[in-house]
């Protein structure tokens, strides 16, 4: 009782994640349906074969000769249907395995790209709190069992109850009580699903949480195998790879276990009930009461009544799975989207005003009262030791965050206000610390800033930013292939691609956060006197250790304290 009230408290979960996966089968209902019928077919066909074998059997244990071997109803032409019908339904089975496996595909990718979208759609903070690996653990196996279980499990378990009918009263019609047994390993079979089906469910979870574990390690581990190996830790990744597999392992063996298990009682129950059928067929035939070609009718029934039921039972934890894994990325849909708004200003010229900001990423704040004015076209340098939250600034001015206090709102010279939001990254150029470039073409990551951008607006942005000497003197110019994280460039040269993909934009507002720290002193000169002499001019906020870009600011902004303050800056 206590179970069947836990399942109770939790019908409005189960309601959701019911509801979730029906709103996504929507697009895929008439193929599924067409699915179905093709196997309903089948099922009709093999009854249908089954009552034509209990007359080949018939005609060949009577021998009468009344029927000629050729005639309707004679041996040969009994035999001839039974294999045109044997034939119709390789065919019909061949149509309906390839029709499931290409809307499990797409059923698979329409899931993973609804989930994909609302990841990059979703605000950036709220994001960050799921690794990575957890992330892709979500989009592909999750993903995955759901596609299989809408597909396959959730028709197949619809099918399996129109069979167990239609099987049911076939037998009926042969043996009422032989029927009526077979269907005795419901209650066993109903009653062992039900256990399983909870316990199933609370196990898939665990399973999927070790491998979100298990694939997060490997991700790091080889994005990061640089540091893995300046510190001889070889021996000890691979040691806590292995804990990780064995974790994982644990949580799948325990859940084949328990499949096991139930699989051998359901095992047995269809075991007796062939048995059963077997003896009392017998029985019939020693009392010449039914002929050889019903006793193999009974046989072959009785099998295909308790097949279903037993199918049926074992499709229950699949659902527990298919519910974990809808629970899992419906957890992902409870993330707040970013608020885009109405782009309603001209974005020629841009400033951006900060007033009382106050903003942390728990309860421990970051900024207190923060107000900041950085005027179209101006240069401002934004410095303090590592770790003050500058970076935290950009990310607030680039609407990543959420949760803060205070305004932060961009204007240009007509006095036209919008408060930052995700559409004001419209009119924003971003080069972030670091090595942030993709694998796969120069090309492509430079276009990264603007889609759109022509072969003549790449190599501007180039020597923009000091990198279109190097370009041009490889051998594939702007078609080089690079790997992860820029793997074929130096720093200077992954840097200098970075800034081009910025340039490109021709956004009129521009942030470089440590943009310049891998490049020399005089390449770095080329590349800030070369955004101080574009028209217009864009206003620049640069994020700087170094002492040598200060001289190019109006302004620097100092973060000390949990505050801001301004001073006075060269410019040249």
């Amino acid at each position: 009782m206590g179970k069947l009230k836990s399942l109770w408290d939790d019908r409005n979960n189960q309601y959701k994640y019911f509801k979730w996966l029906m709103y996504y089968s929507k697009p895929y209902f008439w193929r599924i349906v067409l699915m179905m019928s093709f196997s309903m077919i089948g099922t009709v066909f093999s009854l249908w074969m089954v009552t034509i074998s209990k007359n080949i059997i018939d005609r060949a244990t009577e021998s009468n000769g009344t029927v000629g071997v050729f005639d309707k109803g004679g041996f040969g032409y009994l035999i001839i249907l039974y294999v045109s019908l044997m034939l119709i339904m390789q065919v019909v089975n061949i149509v309906a395995s390839l029709l499931s496996q290409i809307i499990v595909e797409k059923f698979s990718f329409g899931i993973r790209k609804q989930v994909y979208e609302k990841i990059i759609n979703s605000t950036w903070l709220d994001i960050t709190k799921y690794h990575t690996g957890d992330l892709m653990t979500r989009l592909t196996s999750d993903a995955g069992a759901i596609a299989d279980g809408i597909v396959g499990t959730i028709p197949g378990i619809i099918q399996l109850m129109i069979e167990l009918v239609m099987v049911f009263f076939t037998l009926f019609y042969y043996s009422p009580m032989l029927a009526i047994l077979a269907l005795c390993i419901a209650p066993v079979a109903g009653i062992t699903s039900w256990f399983l089906g909870r316990k199933m469910k609370r196990l898939q979870v665990k399973v999927q949480e070790s491998e979100a574990a298990y694939r997060s390690f490997i991700q790091e581990s080889l994005a990061n195998v640089l540091i893995v190996k300046s510190f001889a830790n070889e021996g000890y990744s691979a040691d806590r790879l292995t804990k990780l597999r064995e974790n994982r392992f644990y949580w799948i063996f325990k859940r084949a276990k328990l499949s096991l298990a139930s699989g051998t009682v359901l095992g047995l129950g269809f075991q007796i009930g062939y048995i059963s059928a077997f003896a009392y067929g017998a029985y019939q035939i020693s009392r010449k009461l039914i002929t050889y070609g019903t006793m193999s009718v009974f046989l072959t029934l009785v099998n295909r009544v308790q097949s279903p039921i037993i199918g049926l039972a074992k499709q229950i934890p699949h659902i527990a799975s298919i519910l974990a894994s809808a629970g899992r990325v419906m957890e992902l849909q409870s993330i707040p989207l970013e608020e885009k708004l109405p782009e309603n200003i001209n974005s020629d010229e841009i400033g951006i005003k900060i007033d009382n900001l106050t903003f942390g990423y728990t309860d421990e704040t970051v900024f207190e009262d923060v107000s900041l004015d950085i005027k179209p076209g101006e240069f401002v340098a934004i410095i303090g030791e590592s770790g003050i939250g500058k970076t935290t600034l950009v990310r607030i001015i680039m609407s990543f965050m959420n949760g803060l206090k205070g305004n932060v709102a961009f204007y240009n010279g007509n006095g036209d206000v919008e408060r930052a939001n995700a559409s004001t990254r419209e009119f924003i150029a971003y080069v972030p610390q670091g090595n942030t470039l993709f694998s796969g073409t120069l090309r492509e990551n430079i276009r990264m800033g603007n889609l759109n951008a022509t072969e003549e607006e790449m190599w501007d942005a180039l020597k923009l930013a000091a990198g279109y000497d190097f370009v041009k003197d490889l051998p594939d110019g702007l078609d080089t292939v690079i790997g992860e994280r820029g793997h074929r460039l130096s720093e200077g040269q992954a840097q200098r691609i970075a800034i081009a993909r910025a340039f490109v934009r021709k956004s009129p507002f521009l942030i470089l956060d440590e943009a310049t720290s891998a490049l020399d002193m005089k390449t770095e000169q080329e590349v800030i006197e070369g955004l101080r002499n574009l028209n217009p001019r864009p206003t620049c906020l640069i994020i700087t250790h170094r002492k040598s870009i200060l001289k190019y600011c109006n302004r620097e902004i100092v973060i000390e304290g949990k505050r801001a303050a301004e001073q006075l800056g060269e410019f040249i």
